[in-house]
Formats: structure tokens, C-alpha cells, sequence
């Protein structure tokens, strides 16, 4: 049976829908940068999200080809994720999307090295004749978070990202969003096919003791 990250580390991936402190571990993960509203039809995000997944699916099927991993295991391609900020703010700003940066990523299996990227960059190239050139190695050290199920609509998201503030406080913790830690965002529902009341995302956010 195919290794299936939400399943083997719910901890990340599967938290409740009330907020929750998690520490968590190192990853790595294939990345692309841009910046620009994420809703743009054909706009920069959309296009990250093609380039992320044709790399995470040349790096799955690589164990049909020539080039062999070391310690390669069979995998469901772990879910979309994005790390968000914007110049100047302290936090998401939803009312001006035309400002928001953003870091794509999926995440690796470990096996996988910078190296085993880089092929996999080239090869995805060679096949659909597509330039891949944004995509790189990014290794994240999340640490201390305070993350929540967030239910809804990503507009709506700025209540569930009150509620984990407050719980946060009273734990004594203070938010500790900076150039090196940002706003996280999973997806666990595929926008495309599910009505935006009903999308589940995992909204995590850095904090350190107060």
C-alpha cells in the first residue's frame, strides 16, 4: 500500500477544527515562488500549481524509468500547501490579494535529494516541452505553530484565524510572523470540485512563548 503522509501524520495534516500548538519537524519540499492574487484566471499562481505537480509526478513515476532513487517507497503525492505574505503587513491582508507573495509547495518524500529534483526538473522539461526552471529545493523548519481546521471559504478564513490568536494567547504564546515564518496554508479539498463552504484547509501560524 502506497505511503499516504495525511494518514501516517494526521498531527500535520488532520488537525480538529478548534485550534491546537504543534511542533513541527523540518520538510522538504518542491517550491515555486511568485506573487499576485492566487484567483487570477491563468495568472502566475495557477501556473505554479501546474510546474509543482508535474515535478511531484515525474519524481512518483521515476521507479518506471531509468533514473533510481535510493530508498525510494511508493507514495500518494502529498497535498498542496502555501507559505503567504505581503510586504509591510504583519499577517494576510484578504482585501488586497494583488499583494500577496507566496511560496507553492508540495512536500517530499525524504528519500528524495536536491539532486533527485534537479533530474526530475529536467526530465519534466524534456517531456512536455515545458520550461520548469522556477522550481526548486526548499527545506522549511516550521518549529512552534498554532494550527486550525479551517471549514469554508478561504475568504472566511480571517475568523478561524482569529480564534487560533486568542486560543494562542491563552496558552501564553505571542504570534511570531516573520521574513523567515509565514502564514501556512494546506489544502486538503480540491477547489475546482468542491463548494467553497465545504473546503477544508489547515491554517498554521509561527508562535513562540510570550
Amino acid at each position: 500500500m502506497a505511503f499516504d503522509f495525511r494518514k501516517e501524520y494526521k498531527e500535520f495534516y488532520m488537525p480538529k477544527n478548534t485550534p491546537g500548538i504543534v511542533n513541527v519537524p523540518s520538510m522538504n519540499y518542491i517550491a515555486v515562488r511568485g506573487q499576485g492574487d492566487p484567483n487570477q484566471e491563468d495568472g502566475e499562481y495557477k501556473q505554479s500549481i501546474g510546474l509543482l505537480y508535474g515535478i511531484a509526478y515525474t519524481l512518483k513515476m521515476s521507479k518506471k524509468g531509468d533514473h533510481r532513487i535510493e530508498g525510494y517507497y511508493d507514495y500518494v503525492v502529498p497535498p498542496l500547501e502555501g507559505f503567504w505574505w505581503q510586504d509591510g503587513v504583519r499577517g494576510i491582508d484578504y482585501a488586497h490579494k494583488d499583494d500577496f507573495r507566496w511560496i507553492s509547495v508540495i512536500r517530499l518524500p525524504d528519500f528524495v535529494t536536491a539532486y533527485d529534483l534537479s533530474w526530475a526538473v529536467d526530465e519534466a522539461a524534456r517531456k512536455k516541452k515545458s520550461d520548469f526552471s522556477r522550481v526548486e529545493f526548499l527545506t522549511y523548519n516550521e518549529g512552534l505553530c498554532v494550527q486550525c481546521m479551517h471549514i469554508g471559504s478561504y475568504d472566511d478564513e480571517p475568523v478561524t484565524v482569529a480564534g487560533m490568536h486568542e486560543y494562542m494567547e491563552a496558552q501564553g504564546y505571542v504570534l511570531d510572523i516573520t521574513e523567515q515564518r509565514m502564514h501556512h496554508e494546506i489544502y486538503l479539498s480540491d477547489a475546482r470540485k468542491v463548494a467553497p463552504g465545504k473546503l477544508k484547509t489547515v491554517i498554521r501560524h509561527p508562535i513562540r512563548n510570550g
